[in-house]
């Protein structure tokens, strides 16, 4: 098997089915083999009746498999998504994206072209239900809307660790079980909490501190679909605290060991430097500026995150080196 698309859903009964049928309409695909393997992320609707369903009319030369993940995070979900996949390439897809017909021959192609690449991203596009507020694009990346122009590079490792969105992301299977562990700091995602925000920029920056590559790919086209809801302001304050929250994590998985606890003054200094300037210059803005509030609110939390996450201080209960991860082909559905 050469590449496994993997979705990994919580209750997307409603979104599911526009994922498969794009997946379904893929061209340039003759040349290899693939699968689709969705992972229900201990979903209560009817998740597990819409992948029986296509199951029963998919097409016989792509294996459409399903399984079930229990323990709720998007970071568990992909865990359970690398222990099943036969593929050497696994590219995940969230259960709102709309990859283009060519997407899946694209990512064949690039990593077949680029063995030393350990993962590639996707150019993100939104497809918004609403128009979103002035300004957004400034804030459009912490949405998994990525679009960083049309040639394809490796992100530089001494530009502030900016990584390619968890949505569309490829990575190579090997490479995952050789370098990130089994048991995430951040959970990721669970239902409509977003305080474990940052999993996939702890997988990517495993992955680079192994020595691997990591890409962006134009090539590889996804719409992603952005309800009015994830627009509104309460839902954005929420996704910018867990981010926030997050942010202490996996600024530490940088450095030593000896190193992480004196870090935390600094990156404190950093952010409060910016918080400060960032209210002097534009504190008119607090009270009818959706997206200055989303700003503030990311360096206010991520002040707060060493405190939050003050656990991971003890680095030989958190960062020693975990157990891989054991394939296994139970709860396949």
């Amino acid at each position: 098997m050469d590449l496994t698309v993997a979705i990994c859903t919580h209750n997307g009964a409603d979104r599911l089915p526009d994922v498969l049928e794009c997946l379904r309409g893929q061209i340039l695909t003759e040349s290899f083999v693939w699968e689709v393997l969705v992972v229900d992320n201990n979903s209560t609707d009817e998740t597990s009746r819409i992948i029986r369903q296509f199951q029963e009319n998919w097409s016989v030369d792509v294996p459409l498999i399903g399984s079930f993940e229990a323990q709720q995070g998007l970071a568990y979900a992909r865990r359970k998504a690398i222990a099943q996949a036969r593929g050497k390439l696994i590219a995940f897809l969230d259960d709102d994206n709309l990859p283009t017909e060519t997407w899946i021959a694209a990512v064949e192609r690039f990593g077949r072209c680029h063995p030393r690449v350990g993962a590639y991203g996707s150019c993100i596009q939104g497809q918004y239900e609403l128009e979103p507020p002035p300004n957004f694009k400034r804030i459009a990346s912490f949405l998994a809307i990525v679009d960083r122009g049309k040639t394809a590079f490796c992100y530089n490792r001494r530009k502030d660790w900016v990584f390619p969105a968890g949505a569309g992301l490829v990575v190579r299977k090997q490479v995952w079980l050789d370098a990130v562990p089994t048991t995430p700091v951040l959970a990721g995602v669970k239902g409509k909490s977003l305080r474990g925000k940052g999993e996939d920029i702890e997988t990517l920056t495993y992955i680079r501190k192994a020595g691997w590559e990591i890409w962006h790919n134009p090539e590889m086209q996804i719409y992603h679909k952005i309800p009015a809801r994830r627009l509104e302001r309460q839902y954005l304050i929420r996704l910018f605290k867990g981010v926030g929250l997050g942010r202490y994590p996996f600024r530490a998985l940088r450095f030593a060991t000896w190193q992480r606890i004196p870090i935390i003054p600094l990156y404190f200094l950093k952010d409060l430097y910016e918080l400060l300037l960032h209210l002097f210059q534009n504190g008119h803005l607090l009270r009818k500026d959706i997206v200055f509030n989303c700003e503030v609110t990311l360096l206010w939390w991520s002040l707060i995150s060493p405190a939050y996450h003050w656990r991971l201080w003890l680095p030989d209960v958190v960062f020693k080196r975990y157990p891989k991860v054991e394939k296994t082909t139970d709860s396949l559905i």
